[in-house]
């Protein structure tokens, strides 16, 4: 069956603080990235819905060959673009989706298409959340979602209750992962960033010692590793170190001025470089073979995405690498992610997010 696709781009993006249809994550516009994921279906007509015809809009439109829609009622949010664009369609059924879910696939919902016979909307639930812009509607839904604007109600769900209707549940939360401001903004570019790698690397940041770095990734390494997750772990030291026994074999050459010093195990093997200057970190993260997640710590030298930590001492770190805060005490900042810096569970949850496992 063929179905059309209302893309939903309207919004006043107020919590964002700018148009976040322009905004990028990875390189790439929301609305961009939405669009380009639709032109790889098969859809069998595709609508832009707005409030406003803008000229990036246009411009978006005209570059994919979509339809650009403008509400005809102003100011009433998501249901004005259903209503207009479910009564452009010729399909029976359309998809409508929102233009602010970076990492949305599209393959998630088709299961939901076999629910179609006995109803006229098909509403995913991810993470106990209706999910009303990722969702199916029946074209006739058009005249319904009009006369309820009509009547000033403009939540979607108040006019689905009153037709047949079919709520399913769906695992995969991070793909319905919305930004709407600037603290979701730091999680997206956070996780694309990972998303582009071949391993992904998060960085545990504190602007002092005592503040719990090695505890911290410490603490994620055991719980990942009991699932299975395997990390690697690279440290950044200032001071020099040498990890070798005096008096061992491995030892003496080195000693004796061998650039490099490896030895081999049944259980694993390690290797001893010199080097004239300090390794570039990306370098080092290449040569880590056989690991599902880098975990790196250090004060100013972060990868993107960060993860800062503190316990009031010195000045919290909160640069556009840090992706969120896990602190002893409320960081004067809204534009950033908190977390209790003892919660593993949400330092778990986060980093899985982050690194896109």
């Amino acid at each position: 069956m063929k179905i059309s696709l209302l893309i939903i781009a309207g919004g006043k993006s107020t919590r964002l603080g700018q148009d976040k249809r322009l905004v990028k994550v990875g390189g790439v516009g929301l609305l961009e990235n939405i669009l380009n994921k639709a032109a790889a279906e098969d859809f069998a007509e595709i609508f832009l819905c707005a409030e406003e015809n803008l000229p990036a809009l246009k411009t978006l439109a005209e570059k994919f060959s979509v339809k650009l829609l403008i509400d005809t009622e102003k100011d009433s949010g998501p249901m004005a673009g259903l209503a207009v664009g479910l009564g452009k369609i010729k399909t029976d059924w359309a998809l409508a989706v929102s233009a602010d879910m970076p990492f949305f696939e599209f393959e998630i919902l088709r299961p939901l298409t076999e629910k179609f016979s006995s109803t006229q909307a098909v509403i995913p639930i991810v993470g106990g959340r209706r999910q009303m812009l990722a969702a199916f509607y029946r074209r006739e839904l058009a005249e319904i979602f009009s006369q309820e604007l009509s009547s000033g109600q403009r939540k979607i769900f108040a006019a689905i209750k009153k037709v047949p209707h079919e709520l399913a549940k769906l695992s995969a939360e991070e793909l319905f992962f919305n930004v709407n401001t600037r603290a979701d903004l730091r999680l997206a570019r956070g996780r694309a960033e990972n998303l582009s790698r071949t391993t992904p690397i998060i960085s545990i940041v504190a602007p002092a010692s005592g503040t719990g770095k090695t505890t911290f990734i410490e603490n994620l390494v055991k719980k990942f590793s009991a699932q299975g997750i395997k990390i690697g772990v690279i440290k950044s030291d200032a001071h020099g170190f040498n990890v070798d026994v005096e008096g061992k074999d491995s030892y003496k050459f080195q000693t004796a001025g061998a650039r490099s010093v490896a030895v081999v195990a049944p259980q694993g093997w390690f290797m001893i470089q010199q080097t004239d200057e300090r390794e570039n970190f990306f370098g080092v993260a290449d040569k880590m073979s056989d690991v599902d997640l880098i975990l790196t710590e250090g004060r100013t030298r972060a990868i993107f995405p960060a993860i800062s930590l503190w316990r009031g001492k010195g000045e919290v770190i909160t640069d556009e690498k840090v992706a969120a805060i896990f602190t002893s005490e409320p960081v004067d900042s809204d534009e950033i992610f908190q977390f209790d810096i003892n919660d593993l569970a949400a330092a778990e949850k986060l980093c899985k997010f982050l690194a896109g496992i």
